[in-house]
């Protein structure tokens, strides 16, 4: 017998749900097809099901047709973007997470202030070029506390930071002491403004790898914030492996194994997490519990021209 632990939460937070529904309303308004600039949300499932239903997906605004309806992804654009779909008069439904927008809105209010910027977050994500992309001022990306040290700015007294949403509380803690070691005066906003479902499901695997043998994290390569997820349960001690779905599950990870702890990034659907119960199941019987843990209900609005979608 397989003992399997679910974390909780796990899997899809709200902005990928909106997202996702964005997409989706967008579908049944206007009908197929819909381009999306950039993959809607970093889950490879989620994206062929969508393609499957009429999204097409791609990678910048030119492949696509005038005045085909347009969706920006969950992770935001570039200001220069919005500016060259309103060029080609595309219209445009912004999918953008609003924590997301919320970051992009800070990194204004301190660009107006006459600040630097220090983007704390991982160089080549689509939210980081996002972001880079609608701060009007000098933005210094750091992924390390080492970074940190090799900063150099205008002024000292006028840094601002802001951070990528899905990293937490946890993995910016190290840097933004570091920022404020070395920059007392630098300002930052509230910690509670960090994304709520990196920090519930970074604590759920945390409390997950106290109780098991081994950690499954369902999601994508490409995801950020699945990632860390399988980086915490090694950190931890723990085996750890990023799988897509059941597929990717191999025989050799179970021997000795009594316990097996399943979570999900917050881009991958649930319907993935059961399939990989399914998966288990062909090695052993299992018995499944779920940690107690922080029950979400964070709903967003729809933009308003999907809201009777």
């Amino acid at each position: 017998m397989l003992r399997v632990v679910l974390a909780q939460p796990r899997g899809f937070c709200a902005g990928v749900e909106r997202a996702i529904e964005i997409v989706e309303r967008a579908l049944k308004k206007y009908g197929p097809p819909i381009y999306v600039r950039h993959e809607i949300v970093h889950n490879r499932h989620v994206v062929e099901d969508l393609r499957t239903r009429g999204a097409v997906f791609v990678d910048e605004l030119d492949e696509i047709p005038p005045g085909a309806m347009t969706i920006f992804s969950a992770h935001g654009v570039a200001k220069r973007v919005e500016e060259w779909a309103a060029e080609r008069g595309l219209p445009v439904i912004d999918a953008t997470c609003p924590l997301v927008a919320k970051v992009h809105n800070e990194g204004r209010r301190y660009a107006r202030q006459g600040r630097e910027i220090v983007l704390v977050g991982h160089a080549g994500h689509a939210e980081v070029e996002g972001t880079i992309g609608q701060v009007p001022a000098k933005v210094h990306l750091v992924q390390t506390v080492e970074d940190v040290a090799k900063l150099e700015v205008a002024d000292p007294d006028k840094l601002a930071y802001i951070t990528q949403t899905t990293l937490s509380v946890d993995d910016t803690r190290g840097i933004i002491a570091a920022l404020t070691a070395r920059f007392p005066t630098i300002v930052g906003p509230d910690v509670r403004d960090i994304c709520y479902a990196t920090q519930n499901r970074q604590s759920a695997v945390r409390e997950l790898a106290g109780a098991v043998d081994m950690i499954l994290v369902v999601g994508s390569r490409n995801s950020s914030n699945s990632n860390r997820l399988r980086e915490i349960g090694q950190e931890l001690g723990k085996p750890a492996y990023l799988i897509d779905d059941a597929e990717a599950l191999q025989a050799e990870w179970f021997e000795g194994v009594g316990s097996v702890g399943v979570t999900a990034g917050a881009s991958a659907p649930e319907t993935l997490v059961q399939g990989v119960l399914d998966g288990l199941r062909r090695f052993d019987e299992i018995e499944v519990t779920t940690l107690a843990g922080v029950a979400e209900d964070v709903r967003f609005r729809f933009p308003a021209e999907l809201a009777d979608a």
